[in-house]
């Protein structure tokens, strides 16, 4: 028994579905009644299609008195329709302006409100639809929502600064003050706008910010109202945080990080009642945008378990090996942790050198093969590069043990030995790409200690070897993250792909979270068709044992640039490693900061060319030549500080793609007739990309 009384027993799918079958019908008949009342009314009575009274037959007719008006919608509700909520009730004002800027009478457009209120039952059946999935059980032996852990280490890292404030009244009122006057400006400024005076707003308008890129947040008083105060209201919080000396740098970050996604969440663009670009949708369409959005979002739980899987792109129009990954080659060798592919020449000759491509595991291969135009591997088989590329499994329970070692011995030096059956070359040219770099570079330890010479070169594209400032994924660990990871990891043997994926998320939130949440569930509009997003939504899994070597022995105790790392008992030390080094960065890269890769490019005992490429950690990589988006910049050797190598580096337009080619090439400029996949001494397996590429999870 409940305090209140006996509980009511849950009611059934069936009874639901019932009653919003009656919603519908009460609301479509109500509709009807009302039309056919206003169908059967004297023409002097019934209200014109823009509000104004209809005048009778007669020039001289005496007009009556208007309608009285129903507290519902701005513009040409009709009188007696079903009672609208309070909360969109509140909006007409909003609503008339937006469906009517110009303010002139007659012009605003209409909803069909029978629609209308045939949509809104809609709206409550496919919520319903979305609940139900929401509350979906996991599935037996699935990993849980990680949200409640997230959520514990916001509060956590955030009330860390909110008491050290408190703790002091002086500073707590003179933070208060500054907010109160912050505010008291913007009301000020936004009443002398409603009365018709201009001025700069208090917080000028950013052209970056594509949240409120749509005019009403800077010509409407009150949506620039709204704009402006979530940017003091954050202004203000950062500055406290900023402000906190007293705390542990790192704890200061991680409460930065955590607001950040706090104050992306809570930006007035979210939501529906105080987003013009929403509410414009909503009265133009007559709410259909809500039901789209809304069946759209129960799909999205339904194929996450329960688990919101946004939806980022249109997947019927992206297929890996016929629109993705599709440059020529073949599968020459496969192993349990790798296949490696061949790619057709495109050239009479081709460089005596192979090259050998060892991409992250994170993510998978065709980020350096997608479209045609966009192919970094059909850009270098151009050129006249005999390129092989690795495919890493995309790993289950039965690989729960590999760790970067294993990875080193059957991914690179698996590779190593194949290449030199299929072309007879015992010297190559590896690229290493981002955690792929991080493997190579402890190779290249490795078989610098051991004298092995088959590597005479190296190539890194956003490779981090010394992780110090490794940036804000750094954030995610520490002793109890860990023990809480390699606990969650303990019985598949692996990292969830959504769960890495969303870390990369909420680096970017307001780019890669709340933009689809508003264009998808909000605007009910289908995303777009876009390579990128295809391959950053196919996500991989990670070993338990590499995961955690990752984690602990780089991001947490930076084991590796210290040399207190190595593999078969022989210590890793890159000062050991002389060859010749290309060494790329991106500017703007969250995942490796250009400078905590410029810090590991110094770790090198040989030549290093630094290269520093515009944009982040993907679009700086992939800057076609055959469409170039960003510039590069080149200067001295890395030496001292990131900060005063940039100052005289030289920037030049365009990819920086020739000018890494120019330098593979020059380490060894011989020729030879070009080469076949398959006719050496290892047999083609099957075409390009091969069949780990295809395992999605």
């Amino acid at each position: 028994m409940s305090p209140t009384g006996p509980r009511r027993a849950p009611e059934t799918a069936q009874v639901n579905k019932a009653k919003v079958a009656a919603r519908k019908k009460r609301a479509l008949a109500q509709a009807s009644a009302q039309e056919k009342r206003r169908a059967e009314a004297p023409a002097a009575q019934a209200p014109s299609g823009n509000g104004a009274e209809a005048k009778g037959a007669g020039a001289n007719a005496a007009p009556t008195a208007a309608p009285p008006a129903t507290p519902a919608f701005p513009v040409g509700f009709p009188a007696g329709f079903p009672a609208v909520p309070p909360a969109l009730a509140a909006l007409s004002p909003i609503f008339a302006n937006l469906a009517n800027p110009s303010g002139a009478a007659g012009d605003a457009p209409k909803p069909d409100f029978e629609r209308m209120a045939y949509n809104i039952a809609r709206l409550f059946e496919q919520g319903g639809k979305a609940l139900a999935a929401s509350l979906k059980p996991p599935e037996p032996g699935e990993i849980k929502s990680e949200l409640a852990t997230e959520l514990s280490n916001a509060v956590r890292s955030i009330s860390k600064v909110t008491e050290l404030w408190l703790s002091d009244p002086k500073k707590t009122a003179e933070a208060q003050t500054a907010l109160m006057m912050s505010f008291l400006g913007l009301m000020s400024n936004t009443v002398r706008r409603l009365s018709g005076e201009s001025g700069d707003p208090l917080v000028p308008y950013d052209p970056s910010d594509k949240r409120f890129a749509a005019p009403e947040w800077r010509e409407s008083p009150f949506f620039d109202f709204l704009r402006q105060a979530h940017a003091i209201s954050v202004n203000w919080a950062n500055g406290l945080i900023e402000r906190s000396e007293e705390l542990d740098p790192r704890a200061r970050e991680k409460a930065k990080f955590y607001f950040r996604q706090l104050s992306s969440a809570l930006s007035p663009s979210n939501f529906f009642a105080t987003n013009p670009e929403v509410l414009k949708e909503t009265w133009q369409s007559s709410g259909e945008n809500l039901v789209r959005g809304a069946s759209m979002l129960a799909r999205d739980l339904e194929a996450g378990n329960g688990r919101l899987k946004i939806t980022r792109y249109d997947a019927s129009k992206f297929e890996v090996g016929v629109n993705l990954a599709t440059t020529p080659g073949k599968v020459i060798f496969r192993n349990e942790l790798i296949e490696l592919i061949q790619y057709a020449p495109t050239t009479e000759t081709v460089y005596k050198r192979p090259l050998l491509i060892v991409p992250p595991w994170i993510n998978k291969f065709y980020i350096l093969d997608l479209t045609a135009e966009k192919s970094f591997v059909r850009y270098a088989v151009s050129q006249g590069l005999t390129v092989f590329i690795i495919s890493w499994v995309n790993p289950d329970a039965r690989h729960r043990d590999k760790g970067f070692e294993d990875y080193m011995r059957e991914g690179i030096f698996a590779a190593l030995d194949a290449i030199e059956k299929a072309t007879g070359e015992t010297a190559v040219t590896p690229i290493g790409y981002c955690i792929g770099g991080t493997l190579l570079a402890m190779t290249l330890a490795y078989m610098a200690e051991t004298g092995d010479k088959r590597i005479d070169s190296a190539s890194f594209f956003t490779t981090q070897t010394d992780f110090s400032q490794a940036g804000d994924l750094k954030l995610f660990v520490d002793e109890e993250q860990l023990r809480d990871l390699e606990e969650k990891m303990a019985g598949p043997g692996y990292l969830e792909a959504a769960s890495m994926a969303n870390s990369f998320n909420m680096l970017r939130p307001e780019d890669l979270i709340w933009s689809f949440v508003i264009n998808n569930y909000m605007k009910g509009k289908a995303p777009l068709a876009f390579d990128l997003l295809a391959w950053n939504s196919d996500a991989t899994r990670m070993t338990a044992a590499n995961h955690m070597a990752y984690l602990r022995d780089c991001y947490l105790e930076n084991k590796f640039a210290r040399g207190l790392s190595s593999f078969g008992g022989k210590p890793l030390d890159l000062h050991k490693v002389t060859i010749p080094i290309y060494h790329l960065a991106a500017r703007e890269d969250h995942i490796a900061p250009a400078r905590s890769v410029f810090i590991g490019a110094q770790l090198f005992g040989g030549e290093v060319r630094y290269v520093l490429a515009g944009s982040g950690h993907i679009a700086g990589v992939i800057n076609s030549v055959a469409k170039p988006k960003y510039q590069y910049w080149v200067g001295e050797p890395p030496s001292g500080a990131f900060e005063d190598w940039l100052a005289k580096a030289t920037e030049h337009p365009g990819s920086w793609w020739p000018d890494w080619i120019q330098w593979v090439t020059a380490q060894a400029p011989e020729r030879v007739p070009a080469r076949i996949p398959g006719e050496g001494a290892l047999k083609p397996l099957c075409d390009a990309p091969g069949e780990y590429v295809k395992v999605r999870y």
